[in-house]
């Protein structure tokens, strides 16, 4: 075997012999869906699959394939559109189409934080943050998650330009960013404060634009970043802020210009989610109406790390005993899975818990009454 091979294969064995090794996981519709990121059932909805499908047929000048990049024959009147239409619902000046939420903050923090500038970023902040910071010249430095003095201290021996950025809603914990404190500290500093809308965009917010429109605040963010993935049940990301951004992004951000621009279909998609949410604006409130059920019959029941969002995370320590877990709960009927280390910290493995509009009580207390039977 070449040496090359021997070495992955040395590091693949460590990852089994810690009960860290990963797999694909194929969904199963013979579960009861707790884990995916489907929060709104828009990724499910046989209506908004007929709305998609009928936009995408009735229209004539849309291709199988953009056939290239956006600064050659990738940017479509279907694209250009669809732009236009999420700039106004996410009240910005401008905006740039990405093929995931992922490229969109590693074009963003790759290439808009200049040698000599300052990225501070929550320590928990989402891998595609990291990877891009790590492409930036930049000097990055973690904040204690959501702990806004040792923020303010590092904002006080920051220089250059100074970025601040979090996630609205953490991946892992399902917490909320302290929005409206960061934004009066990157005020106060003279800072620039970046929101990554992941697990937000869909579930707060007027329309669906997100957790910083929702507290008002869209004018003291300077970028916010979009994923369509999630709740919106489609696919794409979109990089939300002024005309000069747009500009310099498409200049300048190496994962936008090297990369085959976004179908028309992606595009329809996102376009035509924004309006079926829209026109179902009641699905935001069932979904609140899931997590208070889910509260409500945990409470003091379960070792749950405190969210108010549709994830609710378990705290389940150590890999082996997670994955057991998990696996009792799928010969039950349920899919939840385990988030192992390195994912997240040693000790800290959990059960991510995801929440649904098609969740029914009954289901929701099924789950939570077999979770306390395996721990009593």
């Amino acid at each position: 075997m070449p040496d090359n091979e021997s070495r992955l294969s040395s590091l693949l064995d460590k990852r089994s012999a810690n009960n860290s090794y990963r797999t694909l996981a194929v969904s199963s519709s013979d579960l009861i869906d707790f884990s995916s990121n489907d929060y709104l059932g828009l990724a499910r909805s046989e209506e908004l699959k007929s709305k998609i499908l009928k936009a995408y047929t009735e229209s004539a000048s849309v291709k199988n394939g953009s056939t290239g990049s956006r600064l050659l024959t990738g940017t479509s009147p279907a694209l250009e559109s669809t732009e236009a239409q999420l700039s106004g619902l996410f009240q910005s000046e401008a905006g740039l189409f990405f093929n995931s939420g992922y490229m969109a903050n590693l074009a963003f923090f790759s290439a808009v934080p200049q040698k000599g500038d300052t990225v501070l970023y929550d320590e928990l902040s989402h891998a595609c943050i990291k990877d891009g910071c790590r492409l930036s010249l930049a000097q990055k430095f973690p904040f204690r998650h959501n702990d806004l003095d040792q923020l303010e201290q590092k904002l006080k021996r920051a220089s250059g330009d100074i970025y601040i950025c979090c996630e609205s809603v953490y991946s892992m914990d399902g917490d909320f960013a302290p929005l409206s404190d960061l934004a009066s500290l990157a005020e106060q500093y003279g800072a620039r404060l970046i929101v990554d809308e992941a697990h937000s965009t869909g579930v707060f917010g007027e329309r669906g634009s997100g957790l910083v429109n929702a507290l008002g605040l869209r004018s003291k963010v300077y970028a916010v970043i979009y994923t369509f993935g999630k709740a919106m049940g489609v696919h794409g990301g979109f990089i939300s802020g002024s005309k000069t951004l747009r500009e310099f992004l498409i200049n300048f951000a190496r994962p936008f210009i090297y990369t085959t621009a976004p179908s028309d279909f992606e595009c329809l998609a996102v376009s035509e989610a924004f309006r079926y949410l829209e026109q179902n604006n009641n699905l935001q409130q069932e979904l609140r109406n899931r997590i208070t059920l889910f509260q409500r019959l945990a409470s003091g029941k379960l070792p749950l790390v405190h969210s108010n969002s549709s994830i609710q995370a378990m705290l389940v320590p150590g890999n082996d005993h997670v994955k057991q877990l998990s696996k009792t709960l799928r010969q039950q009927g349920f899919d939840v899975r385990p988030i192992l280390s390195p994912t997240v910290k040693e000790s800290e493995e959990r059960l991510r818990i995801c929440l649904h509009t098609y969740n029914e009580e009954g289901e929701i207390s099924s789950l939570i009454n077999t979770l306390i039977t395996y721990l009593s």
